[in-house]
């Protein structure tokens, strides 16, 4: 099997060997990952408490990383373990006496739906939009905005279908005539799809993302990019560290994430995998997996695409619809494939480090599993 250029540097996730399509829920990590874990643990053994000072400075490697994620190089960045806790946070920080509507939509992943549902349940009013046509959703989106709206919860890329939500800039522009917050889940957009909020009218939104998907950073490395218009903002959630004046921190946690982060960062950087790179990396590998699945020319019924979407219009995966999404899932696994689904939906999320060879070889076995469930 050919090897991809940057698969030697993850030998340890043994990325030449096995057929990882799991790149849009979890990517490998490269090696010098592993020697930001064992740095973390030896600051521990020499300086025991004294280790914060090396660890913050691993955490504000993470906040320019993000600022560079985003395109603002001075923005405050909040940093999290998960992206529901800082979620939580940010829906503290809102007058919900005052405003108590939200308005979000129904292609939200999991848990955000599930918190806004809790605060539904709780006597706020949450507004879900329709994510389907997506052309026209950010324009709905924002038609729902009024004086009584506290804020508006959307993804950039939808989880579930990796399709580009286009406009978000005429919602940024409606929450700021009726002074809305918004916040963009950009997840499934970061280093995968560029942003920038300037360009992307979207200056002053509250940016949420994390490192466990495309940026191959792991689990505990979730930030929330603050607006400047909210420095007034207060959190009724927030942890001890807020006395140093960063209001949206927690409280003690495990650094070791943050320098796993610093390091894959670095590593990043080495490669030239700037965010227009990885765009047209993923672009191509995506091209190449749609191309092999429809030579496989399978009936409709049983697996199909979005063939009415075009390829720019589609972020990090492809997302194949079948009732039979999870027998097909439990199918590829059983021939060593690794992918996931959402529900109607098999995802399949190449990475930078997969051989088109990869890519070729995973389609094949997609046609092979298929037959057998006809």
């Amino acid at each position: 099997m050919t090897s991809a250029p940057l698969a030697a540097h993850y030998s340890r996730f043994r990325v030449a060997e096995r057929l990882l399509l799991t790149g849009h829920s979890h990517q490998a990590w490269p090696d010098i990952a592993r020697e930001g874990v064992l740095e973390a643990w030896d600051d521990a053994a020499l300086d025991l408490g004294r280790k914060w000072d090396r660890a913050a400075a691993k955490a504000e490697r993470l906040r320019d990383g993000v600022r560079m994620l985003v395109g603002d190089p001075v923005a405050d960045v909040a940093l999290g373990g998960s992206a529901h806790e800082l979620l939580v946070r940010f829906l503290s920080a809102l007058d919900l006496r005052a405003r108590p509507r939200l308005v979000t939509t129904d292609a939200e992943f999991d848990s955000a739906r599930r918190q806004l549902d809790r605060l539904a349940d709780a006597g706020i009013e949450v507004v879900r939009v329709p994510a389907t046509p997506v052309d026209s959703l950010a324009e709905r989106v924002a038609a729902e905005v009024d004086d009584r709206t506290a804020a508006v919860v959307v993804s950039s890329v939808l989880y579930e279908t990796s399709l580009v939500v286009p406009g978000l800039a005429a919602v940024a522009a409606a929450c700021e005539r009726t002074g809305t917050e918004l916040l963009v889940d950009a997840y499934h957009q970061l280093g995968v799809l560029p942003l920038d909020v300037g360009t992307d009218g979207l200056d002053e939104a509250w940016i949420l993302g994390g490192g466990y998907k495309y940026l191959q950073l792991g689990e505990g490395n979730c930030f929330l990019r603050i607006p400047p218009h909210a420095s007034g903002l207060q959190p009724v959630v927030t942890g001890w560290f807020a006395h140093d004046g960063d209001r949206f921190a927690g409280s003690t946690y495990d650094p070791t994430s943050h320098y796993r982060a610093a390091r894959v960062l670095d590593f990043f950087d080495e490669q030239g995998l700037a965010p227009p790179v990885l765009r047209a990396i993923s672009q191509r590998q995506r091209g190449l997996l749609t191309a092999a699945f429809d030579a496989l020319d399978l009936p409709d019924d049983l697996v199909t695409r979005d063939r009415a979407t075009p390829a720019e219009g589609f972020g990090g995966f492809l997302a194949l619809r079948s009732p039979r999404a999870a027998e097909l899932r439990a199918a590829l696994a059983g021939r060593g494939v690794q992918a996931d689904h959402r529900g109607q939906h098999l995802r399949l999320g190449p990475a930078p480090y997969l051989s088109d060879e990869q890519l070729a070889e995973a389609m094949a076995l997609l046609g092979e599993v298929a037959a057998g469930l006809r």
